[in-house]
């Protein structure tokens, strides 16, 4: 048998920022021994700057520094979208504990202490290093799985857009009514991804331009269970999973494929779940041709009014509608 092959040191593009030039030298050079590529700034300015144009995958950031300090920098890189997820290390001449817990206030996942030793610092950014590579491999597992759900999409004419339309109304729904930030990304996402499991219904059945058999219908209900299977890998759709498994439960007991009731229905699923009904009868199918919003609005009250949808939800929907198009609700 074969024995694996030992891995190196990754090689990444570390940003380092710090005031003085010496530090920033002397940075450079140990990382550069390590085969990193190494950019460096002087200040809290030019390290944004940095950030937003190279992407780098590490950043040492020194926290005393004039105008921006660290602390700054590294709370607005943590609470942009974009770059929360990039290591920061603090590098610190403070011992301090209470230094050291606003560093961690800020969102810093490591903090170094100065003077910083060399086979301390080089050790960190390597295993900051292979973090950021396994984050950035569940990003592109998730952006394959997006595509997958996009070309399933397209399989049917009739519900091109579909996806997209569900993201951007979902998350638009959720900030209506409060949601947090990680929620309304759990809605963008699975506004994307609801339907992931029904590459696993075939064409026949999911394609068909007439009404299911009870067989088919049966395979159909499968499609949730499917999708979150798919979904259940990665950790960094543990938020979503419930949307794609739950988006067609009802509160009454109606839905599909767990018969959830009440307060079991999860609130992100039944956000999509309003959304998705709206943008089905309001496009074109095979056996019928699309509803006016006036005739989908009053769909969506009889689920209200038979306890199958939130009277909460539906109304924020129905009053975000009306602000956004313009249309009249009877």
């Amino acid at each position: 048998m074969n024995e694996p092959v030992a891995l190196g040191p990754r090689r990444s593009r570390v940003l380092v920022v710090d005031d003085a030039e010496s530090i920033r030298m002397m940075f450079q050079r140990l990382l550069t021994t390590d085969g990193h590529e190494v950019l460096s700034v002087a200040d809290g300015e030019a390290a944004l700057a940095a950030v937003s144009r190279h992407h780098p995958d590490v950043i040492l950031l020194d926290v005393a520094m004039p105008t921006l300090d660290g602390l700054e920098v590294c709370r607005r890189l943590k609470g942009d979208p974009a770059t929360r997820l990039t290591p920061i290390v603090l590098v610190t001449g403070y011992a301090d504990l209470s230094d050291r817990l606003r560093g961690l206030d800020a969102g810093a996942d490591e903090i170094l202490e100065k003077p910083v030793h060399p086979h301390e610092l080089r050790a960190r950014v390597r295993s900051l290093s292979r973090m950021k590579y396994l984050i950035d491999a569940l990003d592109s597992a998730e952006a394959a799985f997006v595509a997958l759900a996009l070309t399933i999409e397209a399989r049917d004419p009739t519900t091109i857009g579909h996806c997209g339309r569900l993201a951007v109304q979902a998350m638009r729904l959720g900030r209506a009514l409060g949601l947090p930030d990680e929620d309304l990304d759990a809605l963008h996402r699975g506004g994307y991804l609801h339907d992931l499991g029904k590459v696993g219904i075939p064409d026949r059945v999911l394609l068909k331009p007439g009404a299911l058999t009870p067989d088919e219908f049966t395979l159909m209900k499968q499609h949730p269970v499917i999708g979150d299977h798919l979904c259940a890998p990665l950790q960094s759709l543990r938020r979503v999973r419930p949307i794609v498994r739950s988006h067609h439960e009802r509160l009454d007991g109606s839905g599909y494929p767990d018969g959830l009731t009440g307060d079991d229905v999860p609130r992100l699923a039944q956000i999509v779940g309003i959304v998705d009904v709206f943008d089905a009868l309001t496009s074109p199918r095979p056996y019928r041709g699309a509803l006016s919003p006036d005739e989908a609005v009053r769909h969506l009250l009889v689920e209200v009014s038979s306890g199958r949808m939130s009277h909460r939800y539906v109304e924020a929907f129905l009053d975000m509608l009306s602000r956004a198009g313009g249309w009249a609700i009877h």
